[in-house]
This record gives C-alpha cells, structure tokens and sequence, in this order.
C-alpha cells in the first residue's frame, strides 16, 4: 500500500481543540450532514487505499455505541442516541472497495479509572468491540500520548501510568486472534513511527530493525525484524478541523513533494483529511486531495522506459526468466543475479532521447531488502555522466531530479548490496511543470 487516510474526528471537532480535556457534553457531537459515502469516494478517488477513523481520541469520547463506557454516541443527541460513526465509516470503505482501520486511544481523560487497574477491563472491552463489530482490519493504531492531566471522572488531575500498564503484549494476542490480517501501529512489532509527524522518511530507510540500536527514521540494514516505516501527516497545520486553519490546507505540490520523501523512500503515506462539523470533507481539503491526485496521474501515467531495450552485467543462471526485461513488465516477474553478484550494472537505452524528472526503483519485496548504494548515469556527449546516487531501495524508490535529465541511454549501477539484487521495477516518468 502507498496511501491511507487518517480521519481524525470526534468532540474535537465542535470544540475548536486538538486535545480534549474529557470533560466535554457528549451533545456537542452533533454533525449536521454526515456523509460517510460521500468521505470515503472522495478518498477513493484520490487513490487512497485504506481508511483509519479516530474511533477513540485522549478525551475518551467513542465513536460508537460502546458498553463499556457512558461517553460515547449513544449518550448524545445525534441520531437520536442511535448514531455509529464508526458502523458507518467501515460499511462505506466495505462498499467502495477500501480498507479499514481504527484508532484507539490508550489514554483517555474522561475515564474516573485511567492509570488505575479498573481502565484496563475498559480500555480492553472497547478494543474487543472494535476487534469484532466492524469487519475485517487493516490496522489498528495505538497512540503514543500517554498520561497527563484530565478530567478523570471530575477528579481533574494529573496522572500518571507505569511501565507496562496497558498489557501490550496481551492486547497484541487479541489483535492477532481475532484480526489477523491487521498490523498494529504501536504497541506491536508491524509498522515503526518514522520519528517525525511531517510526512517524510529518511533519505535512508530500512523496512528492518534490530541487530543493535537503531532509529525510527532510518531503520537499521540488516535487522532481525521486518517493521517498516508509515509517515503520518495531516493536510493542515491541526489533526482536527478548524476554521481558521482553512486557508492553510497543504498545497498538491506540497503533497507530491510528501509522497516522494514517504512512498517514495519505502514507507507509507498516511494522510489526514479530518471531517468538518457537518460531517463532510472540506471544499479547500478536497480541492488540494484532487490536485495532489491530478498530479500523480499525470506523472506516473506513463513510464518513459517502456519499450526500451534493457542490457544487464549479469542475468540469474543466464536464464530469460530473470532477465531485466522484467523490470518493465507488470506482472510478478524480476531481475536477478547469481549469488554473490551483487554491484551489477543495468544499460537501458530508450532508442530516442527522452526528458525525465523522476526515476523509480523498486525491488521484489517479498524476497527482502537488499541494495544498500546505487547510482544513475545518462549517455552525454559520447561518454558516461552520473546525475543521481541513492542509498536504500525496497518496496519503492523515487528519485526526484532537481531538474529534467535528457537523454537515449540510462544506466543503473548497484554499488552495494546485501546480496544478489533482486529487482522488479524501473521507470523514467516526468512530472509536469505546475501551473
């Protein structure tokens, strides 16, 4: 997957916050035109795959009618007390062919019981209720904030958890029992926080950790566990709606710029539109979600290398099946070396000059991570001229180009690797001037 939404929406989004204090009147809750098809088309047009809803933020208010708390849709006056956003997000993803994701506070500052041993029947029993009400899951996402001031029940305090005190590892069995296909987002082993909440991923990045320390944005080559990177980063200054932050929606060239620095560097690119207080997605937030759209359609839409012929230093066993033909093919197929081959080079000659400004890499990802160093070279005047270098490829890699490259003949140099290369795509795309 490249891109998932967030969408952050709850009491927040009447109360002009970002974080709840746990005090608020459920009734504030109130949109007045919540069009959950309509969220997730606009998404889905977009090129969005998966959706995760903010089904419980730190001021403890859920988004469904939960039983194990008093602080929820049910107690409100939207749709009559009868009202389930999170129903109504996941029958809508269900309908238009996305995935969908929760996100589940930890933390929760209306609950009298937090940072007491009585939270954890609660905090448990709501995930249980996630885990099994509302289909299948691709994530489930667990937030970092933990602990600190509240309303607590009307104590207004400040609290304090100790190590250990959610039970991760027990919540990570009910997670893997009863939704197994899901990868966890804190408090499992599945996805890695990339250390910033800007969108962006190291220019080095590793989907490996362990073997040692390592670091969230980097990952470590070599790592004993599999645990790539998801860049998260809301549209707007805030995670939740607000008015005055309508005129400060990111731009689609600022998004395609996020896309390249996420995606384009192995991880994914979750991207948060947060729902207004009528329950829609705004005009400034769709208008910027269609351009960011417009503009990968038009760069991706077709790869300048197709049709080229491609000259490899090594092919696997000298057998076709391996050969780098593969690389511009669809469909499963690789370019492979002998074992112990691993700096190859690639010569891909277009038969007529082509203009590109973005190159892509990608290796055949289900055989692991391997390149460590490559480099690019264009045909200039009758000699070898290197215009880019990079370091990590995995499951994508997009080198932007400061500006456009021309030229009939590129080649790819593999200057380390882990082991044999094992490469699956190559593409020369050229993005347009905007406008």
């Amino acid at each position: 997957m490249r891109i998932c939404a967030f969408l952050h929406f709850t009491v927040n989004t009447f109360t002009d916050r970002e974080w709840g204090h746990g005090d608020e009147d459920p009734n504030v809750f109130n949109p007045t035109e919540f069009d959950p098809d309509g969220i997730v088309s606009a998404l889905k047009e977009a090129g969005v795959e998966g959706v995760v809803l903010t089904c419980k933020h730190h001021d403890g208010f859920c988004l469904w009618p939960t039983k194990a708390t008093d602080h929820s849709v049910a107690h409100s006056s939207w749709m009559g007390g009868k009202g389930d956003v999170v129903r109504a997000i996941s029958d809508a993803c269900r309908r238009h062919g996305l995935k969908f994701g929760i996100y589940l506070s930890p933390w929760d500052r209306n609950n009298a019981e937090y940072a007491r041993p009585g939270y954890l029947k609660v905090y448990h029993e709501q995930l249980h209720e996630l885990l099994t009400q509302y289909g299948p899951l691709f994530e489930v996402w667990f937030d970092g904030a933990n602990g600190g001031d509240g309303y607590y029940g009307g104590a207004r305090e400040t609290r304090k958890i100790p190590d250990g005190y959610y039970g991760f590892p027990e919540i990570a069995k009910m997670v893997r029992k009863l939704q197994p296909n899901a990868v966890m987002f804190g408090g499992g082993d599945d996805l890695r926080w990339v250390g910033n909440e800007d969108g962006y991923a190291n220019d080095t990045c590793w989907a490996t950790v362990g073997n040692g320390p390592w670091d969230a944005a980097t990952g470590n080559v070599g790592g004993d566990r599999w645990m790539p990177a998801e860049c998260d980063v809301s549209i707007r200054p805030g995670w939740f709606w607000h008015a005055r932050e309508n005129g400060q929606v990111k731009s689609p060239a600022k998004l395609f710029s996020l896309y390249c620095r996420s995606v384009g560097h192995g991880a994914l690119m979750l991207l948060n539109i947060p729902p207004d207080r009528r329950g829609k997605l705004c005009d400034a937030d769709l208008a910027s979600l269609r351009g960011f759209h417009e503009i990968l359609r038009r760069t991706f839409a077709v790869n300048l290398a197709k049709g080229a012929k491609l000259t490899a230093s090594n092919v696997r066993g000298g057998d076709p099946a391996y050969g780098p033909e593969n690389l511009l093919k669809s469909r499963g197929g690789y370019w492979a070396t002998d074992d112990g081959v691993a700096t190859p080079s690639l010569v891909l000659e277009t038969g007529r000059e082509v203009s590109f400004n973005v190159v892509e890499l990608q290796e055949k990802i289900a055989l692991g991570q391997r390149i460590e160093e490559f480099a690019l070279d264009r045909w200039s005047g009758g000699a070898w001229e290197e215009f880019a270098r990079g370091t990590s490829v995995g499951s994508c890699r997009l080198v932007r180009l400061p500006e456009s490259v021309t030229t009939s003949r590129v080649r790819l140099r593999i200057e380390k690797s882990g082991a044999c290369i094992a490469l699956s795509r190559f593409g020369l795309y050229l993005k347009p001037a905007e406008q």
